[in-house]
């Protein structure tokens, strides 16, 4: 739990009106404990006054949020977490707007927590401002959205299980998108389409890089990736079927290992030869020759400026930012993550442990869902990220707590240790 601290709000909701925003708003209006002292907060007034009047319709026998107006300077959104314990930003794209707003936090000791899938933006925050945070225990959690809460917590819950049960380390997670039912948001096309105009290849590759956010060096255990995944994105494993490359799994994956870092490394409970892979399932080896190669095809295409001008305004005609798919067409959405981990043991056959992490609704209500609980465990609970007492942490750092509040909330989180074979 996040020592007492006396200010206004207990929590700032930025970027309350846009479209993962007012997600988050009705949960915490509908969900969260009626005493919670906040604020919704953002550049228009007359936004945030009718988002407001909207949530009264949720619960109006609770205290109706504050209303904060703000620019994204820095000295502006210092002066706004000043106010509050803890801010919860869905401001993006988050390398263009919500630079300051992870300075500002650092700076003034005020925890925090985002939705960004953008990795060369967490890695340039993490060389900036970890040290700060740290030195003025800030909790900064980037990346607690569907980037990469479900990915963090299973690795976190499989390679917990192992060591618990078995006493040794993990050797590798495989994790596998088995379904996704969701449309993007104008939000989310707007910085899949426009990042690399920010970011140079070179910043991309090192930011990308095995092991690049994690604060000790990765192990040097030989790859356990197969040849044929390698070049034709195609692997085949047991409880999870066929996969192939999945175009979100670069972040999940930076995430995961510096979770593993800031752990320990080798002596964290993942072990010193963990792993972690992902993908996404499909019918066919074919089909996943197929998609790899296209993947491939659209990232070669994107960093041609001409060809991502035209994607990025095919893009906003679909949504624009603020913008997403209406309440009906997201009420059959889904998600589901599983995965497989093998424990690091010296046998032909050693254990395994598998998992799952389902939701079903609409994925950016999962992701207001994820912010919301978040904030309750940094605000109410004890939790691992205390022990480390700030920084720019990860969803893992939450822990059971974290775990705990989201199946209170509806998802599914399964793990279990497989029988010896």
């Amino acid at each position: 739990m996040a020592p007492p601290r006396s200010s206004e709000y207990e929590l700032v909701l930025l970027g309350a009106t846009g479209y993962t925003g007012r997600y988050c708003a009705e949960h915490i209006t509908s969900s969260l404990p009626t005493d919670l002292k906040w604020a919704v907060a953002g550049r228009s007034y007359e936004r945030l006054s009718a988002l407001v009047e909207d949530l009264k319709s949720i619960n109006p026998d609770r205290a109706q949020p504050a209303i904060e107006v703000t620019k994204l300077s820095l000295d502006s959104v210092k002066t706004l977490a000043l106010k509050t314990r803890l801010v919860l930003n869905t401001v993006g794209p988050y390398y263009r707007y919500s630079s300051p707003v992870v300075q500002a936090c650092s700076e003034t000791g005020t925890h925090y927590l985002d939705v960004t899938g953008e990795t060369p933006w967490v890695y340039e925050m993490i060389q900036k401002h970890h040290d700060t945070a740290k030195a003025n225990g800030a909790i900064i959690i980037p990346e607690i959205g569907l980037e990469s809460t479900p990915s963090d917590l299973i690795a976190w819950t499989l390679a917990t299980l192992i060591k618990d049960r078995l006493s040794v380390g993990t050797k590798e997670v495989v994790a596998s998108v088995h379904e996704i039912k969701s449309q993007p948001s104008g939000g989310s096309l707007a910085t899949a389409t426009s990042i690399l105009g920010h970011y140079s290849l070179g910043e991309f590759a090192k930011s990308s890089a095995p092991w690049a956010l994690s604060p000790v060096p990765g192990p040097r255990s030989s790859s356990v990736v197969p040849l044929v995944t390698r070049l034709l994105g195609v692997r085949t494993v047991q409880h999870l079927g066929t996969l192939t490359t999945s175009i979100g799994a670069g972040p999940n994956v930076a995430i995961v290992q510096r979770t593993w870092g800031l752990l320990g490394g080798p002596k964290s409970i993942y072990g010193s030869n963990f792993q972690y892979h992902e993908y996404m399932r499909v019918k066919n080896s074919w089909a996943g020759a197929i998609i790899h190669g296209a993947i491939g095809l659209f990232f070669m295409a994107i960093i041609v400026p001409p060809i991502r001008w035209l994607i990025q305004m095919a893009a906003h005609n679909f949504y624009a930012p603020g913008q997403g798919a209406s309440r009906e067409d997201t009420a059959n959405e889904s998600f589901e993550l599983r995965a497989v981990a093998e424990a690091d043991q010296d046998s032909l056959k050693p254990r395994k442990a598998i998992a799952k992490f389902r939701y079903d609704g609409g994925i950016y209500q999962l992701t207001g869902i994820f912010l919301a609980e978040a904030a309750m465990v940094v605000l109410k609970d004890d939790a691992l990220a205390e022990t480390l007492g700030g920084g720019l942490l990860t969803p893992a750092m939450l822990g059971q707590p974290f775990i705990d509040r989201l199946r209170n909330a509806g998802i599914t989180i399964e793990c279990r240790l497989m029988p010896e074979q």
